[in-house]
C-alpha cells in the first residue's frame, strides 16, 4: 500500500474520532443538543472527503491507464444493475439472519442516524452521498484493493466487509453489511471502476433517506389510512353478512 494511502487511512480515522471533540464543541456554542451530531458530521464529512480527493489526485489523473478498465456506457450499465444486486443480496442476508440465525429485522444504528437527519436535514447529504464516497474509497478501493494484492476476491471481500461492518458499530447485522461489501467489491473488481460502487452505494442510500427521512410521516400516515379503511370494509362486510 502507498504511502498515501495510509494518509487516507488516517485522515479517515480521524475523521471518525473527531466526533467527541466535536460534540464537546458545539455544546459550548449552545447548539441544541439534537442538532450536534448532524452539524459536526457534515463539517467532519466534508473536511475528510476533500482531503481524501486530494490525495487522491494521481490515481484521478491516471485512470485512464487502468488495464481492463470498463468503458463509460458499461459502468453505467453495471451501476444500474449493482443497485439490484446490492437490494438482492441485503434481503437474502437479512432473511438467513431472521430465519436461521434468529435475528431481528431493523438496525438500530439506522435508527440513530434517521433520528440525527429529522433533527437537522442537511445530514441526508451525508449518510446519502459524502458518506457512501468516502466509504467505497476507503473499504473498496484502498483496504479491499489492498488485501486483493495478496488474497483472492472472497477473503478480501469478507475481511474489508467485516471492517465495513465494525464501523458501523452494527455487529449484529454483520452478515448483511459483508454481503453489500461483497457486492461492492464485485462491481470494483468488474468494472475497475471504482465510481461504480460509489454510484449503488449512492443510489441505496439515497432510496433509505428517502424512505426513512423524508417520506416517513407520509407513510405513516397512508398507513394509518390504510387501517382505518379495512376496519370500514370489515364493518362493512360484517353488515352485509
Amino acid at each position: 500500500m502507498n504511502k498515501r494511502y495510509w494518509w487516507i487511512l488516517i485522515t479517515y480515522t480521524l475523521m471518525q474520532f473527531s466526533a467527541v471533540p466535536g460534540v464537546l464543541l458545539l455544546r459550548e456554542l449552545d447548539i441544541p443538543l439534537e442538532r450536534i451530531p448532524g452539524i459536526w458530521s457534515m463539517f467532519s464529512f466534508t473536511t475528510g472527503l476533500i482531503i481524501i480527493v486530494l490525495l487522491l489526485m494521481p490515481e484521478i489523473r491516471n485512470r485512464h491507464e487502468v488495464r481492463g478498465r470498463s468503458s463509460r456506457g458499461e459502468a453505467i450499465r453495471w451501476s444500474i444493475i449493482g443497485v439490484f444486486f446490492v437490494f438482492a443480496a441485503q434481503y437474502a442476508a437479512a432473511l438467513i439472519e431472521m430465519f436461521l440465525l434468529g435475528i431481528e429485522p431493523g438496525s438500530e444504528n439506522t435508527e440513530t442516524i434517521v433520528e440525527f437527519a429529522k433533527a437537522f436535514p442537511a445530514f441526508i447529504l451525508v449518510i446519502s452521498v459524502i458518506g457512501p464516497i468516502l466509504e467505497e474509497i476507503v473499504f473498496r478501493l484502498v483496504i479491499f484493493g489492498a488485501l486483493y494484492k495478496r488474497f483472492n476476491f472472497w477473503i478480501s471481500g469478507i475481511l474489508s466487509s467485516l471492517i465495513f461492518a465494525a464501523v458501523h458499530m452494527d455487529f449484529t447485522h454483520l452478515l448483511v453489511y459483508t454481503a453489500m461489501g461483497l457486492v461492492f467489491a464485485y462491481l470494483y473488481v468488474k468494472t475497475k471502476r471504482i465510481l461504480v460502487p460509489i454510484i449503488a452505494h449512492v443510489a441505496i442510500n439515497l432510496f433509505v433517506s428517502i424512505v426513512n427521512v423524508l417520506l416517513a410521516d407520509q407513510i405513516e400516515d397512508w398507513m394509518e389510512q390504510l387501517e382505518q379503511l379495512e376496519q370500514q370494509t370489515s364493518l362493512i362486510i360484517g353488515g352485509l353478512l
